[in-house]
């Protein structure tokens, strides 16, 4: 039977369950899955994984999966930036279908296994400390954005060879004051005639906000701000989506309880949590519940968890908004992986809609970027493959704005669109500037 009649479902992480890190468990579901999507090739143009795994099969002695060896297995889901596409978009298996596929949890499970191994890189491990670094960072935010800066022939290519960065690739330049530090002065009091005074939301800053890019958090304070929204804006710490990326499941369910202990008392108040970042927002609502199912207030702030344009929306919906001025704009927006996953639909485009006079257009593919992932240079070209789809459709109506919900894709897109040979946008940020734009903030 192909497609199932049920909505998709997802299981549990049993990552706690000794049988979930079995080897020789573990290689049979690879194969099992690997020749489901052998069988089917609906993802062929997602992303490197499935490419990789079919020309893997076709160049084999008898084209089965059988034929593969571990190390070609490995290469499959080294290629995975858990995106979550296929789960959402294309496969016909998922869960409550009987074949019982989920293709990005499984290349979590290997990780998973492969971290417990001690087999995670030195690279990967560091680059997941992103507390430690974003504060090392801002401290010296000078040095450090003098040294990761493209073009700086003197630096990184030793950061290529020590730790595998390619030299191309962009790298967040760190802010000298963190977002939650410039929070108590540039925090507006809530508009007392905003049509939804009386709401109160704590904006989740998530690393990138904190520590390398505070616009898209000073836009949302403004915009909920004005209309009459109570704010505040916290960093307890990481959400843990680069630990996930390494299947380092015991740290991001370290971060999934010591978080959602920190919304808890907030929640119970009455405030609504926005994370800025989608990712974050993937995190908090999807992810954790099923890493950590029996804690409590893991699950609540999964109830009460709300992306940045899905809250905007919803305020428009359910309070009204003050009324935004017309802002005749053609604008590109690229709908970021770890949106689409959230299975919201296109909150930004709706977002985007209710400013007078703009005409978003839609682009639903990969920037390939994908976390921490595409800045490796074993990564980079091919990241830059991936993304050349989307950046061309972004520029093809010859936008006079260009966004993406995910913060890590703008800055990558930017490299892409100057690939393709076009002149790239002077920023592409969040949605919600153009939103603060169109208010005049």
């Amino acid at each position: 039977m192909e497609g199932s009649l049920e909505a998709p479902t997802r299981h549990v992480i049993p990552w706690q369950d000794e049988a979930w890190y079995d080897e020789a468990a573990l290689d049979a579901e690879l194969r099992r899955v690997f020749d489901i999507c052998h069988g089917c090739r609906r993802c062929f143009n997602l992303c490197d994984s499935f490419p990789i795994l079919f020309d893997a099969i076709d160049e084999s002695p008898n084209e089965e999966v059988e034929d593969l060896s571990a190390e070609q297995l490995a290469s499959v889901v080294e290629a995975c930036t858990l995106c979550d596409m296929c789960f959402m978009t294309k496969c016909p298996y998922v869960p409550p279908h009987s074949f019982d596929l989920d293709f990005p949890h499984l290349m979590l499970r290997h990780r998973a296994v492969e971290h417990r191994k001690g087999n995670t890189s030195f690279a990967d491990r560091e680059l997941a400390k992103m507390e430690r670094n974003g504060k090392l960072g801002s401290m010296v935010a000078g040095a450090a954005n003098w040294a990761t800066k493209e073009g700086n022939a003197l630096t990184r290519p030793v950061m290529e060879a020590v730790m595998g960065i390619d030299k191309r690739a962009h790298l967040p330049p760190f802010l000298d004051t963190r977002l939650t530090n410039q929070a108590p002065a540039l925090v507006p009091p809530p508009n007392p005639d905003g049509p939804a005074f009386g709401r109160k939301a704590v904006i989740y800053a998530g690393c990138h906000d904190e520590f390398n890019d505070a616009t898209p958090g000073l836009a949302l304070v403004k915009v909920l701000a004005h209309n009459g929204v109570k704010v505040r804006i916290d960093h307890p710490d990481c959400c843990g989506m680069p630990l996930f990326e390494n299947g380092d499941m015991k740290g991001v369910a370290s971060a999934a309880d010591r978080i959602s202990a920190h919304f808890a008392p907030m929640i119970a108040d009455g405030w609504d949590i926005v994370p800025l970042t989608t990712s974050c927002a993937l995190m908090l609502k999807f992810e954790w519940p099923l890493i950590e199912p029996g804690n409590e207030q893991v699950q609540t702030l999964s109830k009460h968890t709300f992306d940045v344009s899905e809250f905007i929306v919803a305020l428009a919906k359910q309070t009204g908004l003050v009324p935004i001025a017309e802002m005749p704009a053609a604008i590109s927006v690229h709908f970021a992986c770890h949106a689409r996953a959230q299975n919201m639909g296109p909150k930004a485009m709706e977002m985007l809609r209710l400013i007078p006079g703009a005409a978003p257009a839609l682009t639903e593919r990969c920037s390939g970027h994908g976390g921490k992932w595409g800045i490796f240079a074993e990564n980079f070209d091919r990241a830059v493959k991936v993304g050349k789809p989307a950046a061309r459709n972004l520029m093809k109506t010859e936008p006079a704005i260009v966004v993406s919900e995910c913060p890590l894709a703008g800055p990558h897109l930017r490299q892409v669109i100057a690939a393709n040979g076009q002149t790239p946008p002077e920023r592409i940020g969040h949605p919600i500037e153009v939103v603060a734009k169109a208010y005049g903030l």
